[in-house]
């Protein structure tokens, strides 16, 4: 089983809760905030050592990392994903999945806090509600950082991220947040949400929530940047002779003319009917591509017209 929080803290596997509390108590002062202003690393440092913390000072939690029941981030571990998901199970809540990056996010190892707490109970349990240690009377009321980020993933439809729009989401300690989705955001890109995240610690400010996208794919579209491919079926008679075909766009359906002696592969353009980027105000184009297709029983004047004509090809080809 994973021994990562261990080696966060510095310590052995087999070490005594008072020699983790020990280990915690001498890092957190050594990375903290205040003590290493602008140290982005010390910074993060400090949320690793914290969210290790949470999970071993408890020894139910502490003994459920060891047996593997809950990850490093002190989150239950569910079956084969490794995500909680699925409409049937309790966990997942309108298709939202929830991972913690701190030691905030999600319910604790021991399951009993659904809530984003925490921080405080550690400096309390540390220092006393005073901010002073009990046993050195030593005064850490200046002792305060900032909460840690916690990281969801949002399954979104595509005309969403097309166009932009709004997704409500469910938190697992009961809160609902209205995410803004910008038109023309990507699969995998994150949306950063200030103070949304886990509670600062003494009253230092909370962290931010960040939010995965996960594009639903578009059963007509495939997207290239900004701009959309869509196969269009055009029957043979269509692609020879030229005809208006009514096609279906993100916005509505639109008439095209497919010009006359059309072949399979070409692509014909949409103008501004692609992605929109909610940054730069550009908009992408369509790109329609024509597949000619065959009736499925080719009437007896057509596959005699095609005769002819074939015929006519090759007495051509030996003159």
């Amino acid at each position: 089983m994973s021994q990562a929080l261990y080696n966060r803290l510095g310590v052995k596997k087999d070490a005594s809760q008072s020699e983790i509390r020990r280990a915690y108590r001498d890092l957190a002062k050594k990375h903290h905030p205040d003590a290493n202003s602008g140290d982005s690393r010390a910074e993060n440092r400090f949320k690793e050592i914290s969210a290790a913390y949470e999970v071993l000072k408890n020894k139910d939690s502490r003994a459920r990392y060891d047996r593997g029941e809950i990850d490093d981030h002190g989150v239950e571990r569910a079956p084969a994903s490794g995500y909680w998901r699925g409409a049937g199970d309790p966990r997942s809540q309108a298709g939202f999945e929830f991972r913690s990056t701190g030691p905030q996010g999600g319910s604790p190892a021991g399951g009993t806090n659904t809530g984003f707490g925490g921080f405080d109970d550690i400096i309390n349990e540390l220092f006393g509600r005073s901010g002073r240690r009990a046993e050195t009377g030593e005064d850490f009321r200046g002792f305060h950082a900032p909460g840690a980020d916690v990281r969801y993933s949002l399954e979104v439809d595509f005309l969403t991220v097309a166009r932009g729009g709004k997704e409500r989401v469910n938190l697992p300690d009961g809160r609902t947040l209205d995410v803004n989705i910008p038109s023309g955001v990507t699969d995998g890109q994150v949306l950063r949400l200030k103070g949304q995240g886990g509670s600062g610690l003494a009253g230092g400010p909370n962290g931010d929530a960040l939010i995965e996208i996960k594009i639903r794919p578009d059963p007509r579209f495939t997207r290239e940047g900004l701009d959309l491919v869509a196969d269009l079926q055009v029957p043979i008679a269509v692609a020879v002779l030229g005809e208006k075909l009514r096609v279906e766009t993100l916005d509505g359906d639109v008439t095209v003319q497919i010009p006359e002696g059309a072949s399979s592969g070409r692509k014909l353009r949409l103008r501004g009917r692609g992605i929109k980027d909610a940054k730069t105000g550009n908009i992408g184009d369509i790109y329609l591509r024509l597949m000619i297709t065959l009736p499925s029983e080719a009437e007896r004047e057509l596959r005699e017209g095609l005769r002819a004509w074939a015929q006519k090809q090759r007495d051509r080809a030996h003159v």
